[in-house]
């Protein structure tokens, strides 16, 4: 009998949460040991999911028990390349921030890693859900560890943060709900494959569209409803800026990738240019906004809508690129895809250099900083290579997906691409100006000169992200053939027609 992986992967660290909740805030040090066991077990169990993915775009690994018959309801797990990219970088993230953890959260450290467990679990399982109410369950119970995280680990303004983090996102959901009960309807299933093929009339796509539209967007976020996201991640712990950076944000571009493309291509077709507007405002004026932060928590955060910005148009751009102009479609999808992948290693890696920053001194403000270079030379170094390819420095990871998108926007509207380039020097601004305000110059008082620098914990977890941003950077071809054939399929039902 087979290994259910993907049963595994999702609730091994749910009731590895469930029973650090049990041990009791006694048994803090255990669990801390007891938590880094159970990530490196789900790191395991992920890269042999990965080593054993066949190289084509279906859904395998596949799992299905009747969980409630009388509404066709089943407990139906599957991966594709898509899902498999994103279920290693959750585990991935998420054994970094246990580690990075391990002495820089005092209080109550055991639900703290519970509650980072509980999250894993829950994420991976909307990446392997082929039920649209199993993918529901998961996408909305994600909220709740989540808001516990900012709400009792958070900062002063930890209780604003976080109800306006659930309401946002709670409320978008809500849309999406309805979307599914009426696909229901018409196909008497919940099973997502089998909305693909139902015919819909345009006007009933543009509904459901937006319904999903809704629910996704708040999550990525796009442009104007990214109000909650610089809020969250300032008051959040370091450890919640990190996995809402790089892996929360991504469910949004999932989503799209698996709702609004495949159920409705017509709608999408048509309201393409809404997307593409809302992807260039981010792009463009947020990264203005980025320019103007004073905490470097916001800083980043507005950098992480910028830089979503090219996932969202990568994937809607098709429309728009010369019909029968595969490759260029092909490279769009796949530039927002390698794009959601080093955001998620480029921006994890900023969260976690400002928590380090953050430990020594307890302050964000970018002003209070100047002349670390001088006291932590190993962790100025990291934190330039990443602010470089949060800039889109050729070479690293940042430049792969943006330049991607940039090139199959040209066949599409030159004036497409030139907006979304701009992105480029005004990236190179802020993340620039960043360093050289909080690294560089003259040590301005006696508590940045006696900064210590990064311990091993630290240093593993930097060094290891910039790794992964440089070898992404230099030789992104294996993560572009992996998911090639999945994005193909997702091409398949997104360009195809569907009006009956």
């Amino acid at each position: 009998m087979e290994l259910p992986l993907l049963s595994l992967l999702i609730w091994m660290p749910i009731i590895a949460a469930i029973m650090i909740l049990f041990a009791g805030r006694g048994a803090g040090g255990q669990m801390k040991w007891f938590a880094l066991v159970v990530s490196l077990v789900e790191l395991v169990a992920s890269l042999i999911l990965l080593q054993r993915a066949l190289p084509h775009g279906k859904f395998q690994f596949i799992e299905q028990h009747v969980w409630i018959e009388r509404f066709n309801i089943y407990y139906a797990l599957g991966v594709d390349g898509i899902s498999i990219t994103l279920i290693v970088l959750t585990v991935f993230m998420t054994l970094l921030i246990v580690i990075t953890s391990w002495r820089n959260i005092k209080k109550q450290v055991s639900h703290y890693l519970a509650a980072f467990l509980l999250l894993e679990g829950l994420m991976i399982g909307v990446f392997c859900a082929l039920d649209a109410v199993l993918f529901y369950v998961f996408f909305e119970a994600m909220l709740i560890p989540m808001f516990l995280i900012i709400g009792i680990w958070g900062g002063p303004r930890r209780v604003y943060a976080t109800i306006k983090f659930f309401l946002y996102t709670f409320l978008g959901s809500v849309f999406m709900l309805v979307a599914l009960l009426y696909l229901y309807s018409q196909t008497n299933t919940f099973e997502i494959a089998a909305m693909y093929t139902v015919p819909l009339a345009l006007n009933v796509q543009i509904l459901l569209f937006l319904a999903f539209l809704v629910a996704f967007a708040v999550k990525v976020p796009m442009w104007p409803v990214h109000t909650w996201l610089p809020d969250a991640h300032v008051e959040a712990p370091t450890g919640g800026s990190v996995i809402l950076a790089a892996i929360m944000l991504k469910i949004g571009g999932y989503g799209f990738l698996r709702f609004n493309l495949p159920i409705t291509p017509d709608a999408s077709r048509s309201l393409d240019w809404l997307l593409i507007a809302l992807s260039l405002i981010a792009i463009v004026y947020i990264g203005f906004v980025a320019l103007a932060q004073k905490d470097m928590k916001k800083l980043i955060a507005y950098s992480s809508i910028a830089h979503m910005g090219f996932v969202t148009m990568g994937f809607f751009v098709i429309y728009q690129i010369t019909p029968g102009n595969y490759d260029f479609q092909a490279m769009a999808i796949q530039g927002g895809m390698i794009q959601m992948i080093s955001h998620g290693f480029i921006s994890g890696a900023l969260f976690l250099c400002v928590g380090v920053l953050y430990d020594r001194l307890h302050s964000r403000n970018i002003e209070d900083y100047r002349g670390v270079v001088n006291s932590m030379p190993k962790f100025a170094a990291l934190m330039v290579l990443f602010a470089m390819a949060n800039s889109g420095l050729p070479g690293t990871s940042g430049f792969v997906g943006e330049f991607m998108v940039i090139i199959a926007s040209f066949d599409a509207s030159v004036w497409y691409a030139v907006f979304a380039a701009i992105t480029l020097i005004v990236g190179a601004a802020y993340s620039l100006w960043l360093v050289k305000r909080t690294i560089f110059g003259e040590t301005l008082n006696n508590n940045i000169a006696t900064l210590s620098d990064l311990d091993g914990r630290e240093f593993f977890a930097l060094a290891s992200l910039a790794v992964l941003v440089l070898w992404l950077g230099i030789w992104p071809a294996p993560l572009v053939e992996f998911i090639q054939p999945s994005i193909e399929n997702v091409m398949h039902f997104a360009l195809g027609t569907k009006l009956p």
